[in-house]
Order: C-alpha cells, then sequence, then structure tokens
C-alpha cells in the first residue's frame, strides 16, 4: 500500500499554527485584530474545550492558545499521570481547530510571559475563572484590552474523564 507524501507546511497548514514561543512576535504580526488569547492544558481535548476555544474566537479576529507544557501541567498537581496527551501531540490537536489560528506554550507555571508578547486585546477563561483571578488580566485591562471569563456550555473536564475511565476498569 503507497503512503502519500507528507504535505509541506504551507502558510495553512497544520504544522505552520505552532509556534515556538522565541518566534511568536513576528507571528503576531501576520494576524488580524483584534487578536484573543487563552491558555490551558488541553491535555485530552473534548467538546467542552472546542466549544469554549470557538466562542472565545467569536470575540475577535485571530485566537491564539498558549497549551501549559508537560512539566507545567504536572506542577498544576493535577495527578502523576498528567499530562496524559504529550505537549507536542495536544499543540497538534489544537493546531488542527478551525477556530485556532496560532498555538504556542509555556514552560512556566503561568502563561504571563506570553501574554506579554502577545499583548492580546481580549483575554479569555473558561467560567471556573473569575475575571480578577484570570493571570494576565491587569496587564491586558492596562493597555486597553478586556477580559472575559466565558460561562460553560458543555460541562466537561478531562480530569472527570480520567476517573470515569478509571472506574470502567
Amino acid at each position: 500500500m503507497l503512503t502519500p507524501p507528507t504535505p509541506p507546511a504551507g502558510p495553512d497548514t497544520l504544522e505552520a499554527r505552532i509556534c515556538a514561543p522565541g518566534l511568536l512576535e513576528a507571528r503576531l504580526a501576520t494576524l488580524p485584530r483584534p487578536l484573543v488569547f487563552t491558555n490551558g492544558c488541553f491535555d485530552i481535548l473534548h467538546r467542552g474545550h472546542v466549544t469554549y476555544l470557538a466562542q472565545a474566537r467569536g470575540l475577535g479576529a485571530s485566537l491564539v492558545v498558549a497549551a501549559n507544557s508537560d512539566g507545567s501541567v504536572r506542577r498544576l498537581g493535577k495527578g502523576a499521570e498528567r499530562p496524559i496527551n504529550p505537549l507536542e501531540d495536544r499543540l497538534a490537536l489544537l493546531a488542527a481547530l478551525r477556530c485556532v489560528d496560532l498555538v504556542t506554550w509555556f514552560e512556566e507555571d503561568t502563561p504571563i510571559e506570553r501574554i506579554r508578547e502577545c499583548r492580546p486585546d481580549i483575554l479569555v477563561k473558561g467560567g471556573d475563572w473569575p475575571v480578577e483571578r484570570i493571570v494576565g488580566a491587569p496587564e491586558v485591562l492596562a493597555w486597553g484590552g478586556r477580559v472575559e471569563s466565558i460561562p460553560f456550555r458543555h460541562e466537561r473536564s478531562t480530569t472527570s474523564l480520567v476517573e470515569r475511565i478509571r472506574r470502567a476498569r
């Protein structure tokens, strides 16, 4: 059986939507504004994630998503086995979503450096985050942006999904 050739990393391929933190400045210059920024682990992508990301993208002209690195996820205390999917896989899944324009990552415990680099017009997190607790909110508000906490439309979580799988065994 013949294997189809791997398509080149052109301007609208999955690989082209993944950007190393050090290359963000040049890539951000190509994105239309207003720019929306969000972050998270996105360990096992589920309906809650994709609905949230589509809603976030609807707030602006482009969406940048910053994923926690594997070490950053481990330090969140979500469990010894987390993340289940390595960073490279999580980045690829996020980049494959039509609503996501650019995906990057952060090694630190919070995405504050990526937020400062991106200077988003709109900073968003899910409904479990009150605006006053969202990392980067003071900075975004200081440069004239806005901060949104998007209510959940579908109550899903990777942690509860992992627990369901464990119970099923």
